[in-house]
């Protein structure tokens, strides 16, 4: 998805300051950068924890240059009353201000919102933490993984078994990052709609992911049921897993509805189970799933991927192979749709990575440029605020940037 440099982007306008660290903070700032925000990254002077973080190439690092993309990099000590005071300048011309310290550090740097919003009234700061502003866990480090922890994610995921499982990627970063994509927008109307004001967006890494697990909190008050681990399988319907087939790959099948429950029975022959009453409710199908999964997987082993993929297809019933990322990256669908996308980079000539979140077809994203080396920016935005290269070379020397 690579569009014209005229092509007009939905969030241009905006100035966005990243002063957050690792993953959830930044990566709403590279959404925001994604649809043409002017997202400007703040970063200590030894750099944001990402640029260490994973494999890198020629010592290039490879994370940094999907979470950095479309951000103007600059370093400041904000432990520093020249770095507190630069700050506050570039506050004065955000509209949003992403941060993730532990609560209480920006008023102890008297940078907090009440110091932020006399400097600029618009001003929206989102505040990323592991448990939110006040309650008895406020304090407490906080990251993704425990989150999904904490939340009930890793309750009930893996096998009945087996040991609660966590996923090995940052599952509630991102969702969290999505989240306070959507908080940052919401009070940017706000703002626009009644009366200009900015507010203060309190996003605890524990809730965003607890929101998508459904309806387990209501259902635990309603009838006491603590869902566990069923593996692959559903508790809702079945078949529903995943099915090894000749060749040593494997397929995801999901059957949530009847219609596709009775397309895969006939299709692995066994068109007799349908008609029985058990059959016609999800639940009746979920508690017979040891059955309904032996004729699935019986059927899909003597197949190989893309036969079991093809017949399926064929019979309208949900099938998915199981992907590796090479698997993604030669995808038809994901090229046509290029999901993955090549960005050009003065360290690496070019990477691909993934695009944009969602295509908007009259005001598209665009990935401008990749991740910048550290501090890549400091003598344009400072320059920006007056300040000249001895001064930079001033506050260089003396740890400030």
């Amino acid at each position: 998805m690579t569009q014209d440099r005229d092509t007009p982007l939905p969030l241009a306008g905006l100035k966005v300051v990243d002063v957050a660290t690792l993953f959830a903070g930044p990566l709403i700032a590279t959404l925001f950068g994604d649809f043409g925000a002017d997202v400007l990254k703040v970063e200590h002077p030894r750099g944001d924890p990402s640029r260490n973080h994973g494999p890198a190439k020629d010592g290039v690092p490879l994370w940094w240059k999907v979470l950095g993309r479309n951000k103007r990099a600059v370093t400041l000590y904000l432990g520093s009353p020249e770095g507190q005071e630069l700050f506050l300048r570039l506050a004065r011309g955000a509209d949003v201000i992403v941060e993730n310290f532990r609560p209480g550090t920006l008023e102890r740097w008297d940078l907090g919102y009440e110091r932020l919003s006399e400097e600029n009234p618009g001003l929206v700061l989102v505040r990323v933490t592991g448990f939110g502003q006040k309650g008895p866990y406020a304090s407490r480090p906080g990251f993704g993984t425990l989150a999904e922890a904490m939340s009930g994610f890793a309750h009930i995921t893996g096998e009945p078994d087996g040991p609660p499982t966590l996923p090995p990627f940052g599952l509630a970063d991102g969702i969290t990052a999505l989240a306070g994509f959507g908080a940052a927008l919401t009070a940017l109307y706000h703002r626009a709609a009644h009366g200009g004001r900015g507010q203060v967006v309190d996003l605890a890494i524990i809730e965003p992911i607890l929101t998508i697990l459904g309806a387990q909190p209501t259902i635990y008050d309603q009838l006491g049921i603590v869902q566990q681990r069923s593996g692959n399988r559903s508790v809702n319907n079945a078949p529903r897993n995943t099915y090894r087939t000749s060749d040593g790959k494997w397929v995801a099948v999901s059957t949530s509805t009847l219609s596709v429950a009775e397309r895969v029975l006939r299709l692995v022959g066994h068109p007799e189970v349908v008609a029985e009453e058990w059959f016609q409710t999800g639940a009746g199908r979920a508690a017979q799933a040891d059955l309904l999964d032996g004729y699935v997987a019986a059927w899909v082993a003597e197949r190989s991927r893309d036969e079991v993929v093809a017949a399926f297809e064929e019979a309208d019933a949900a099938v998915a192979p199981v992907y590796d990322v090479a698997d993604v990256m030669n995808d038809p669908q994901y090229r046509a749709l290029d999901s993955i996308t090549t960005v050009s980079d003065p360290e690496l000539g070019s990477v691909r990575m993934q695009n944009v979140l969602f295509r908007m077809l009259d005001t598209p994203g665009r990935i401008a440029w990749a991740g910048r080396p550290l501090g890549a920016d400091n003598a344009a935005v400072y320059g920006e605020l007056g300040l000249d290269a001895a001064a930079l070379a001033d506050l260089r020397a003396r740890g400030v940037v």
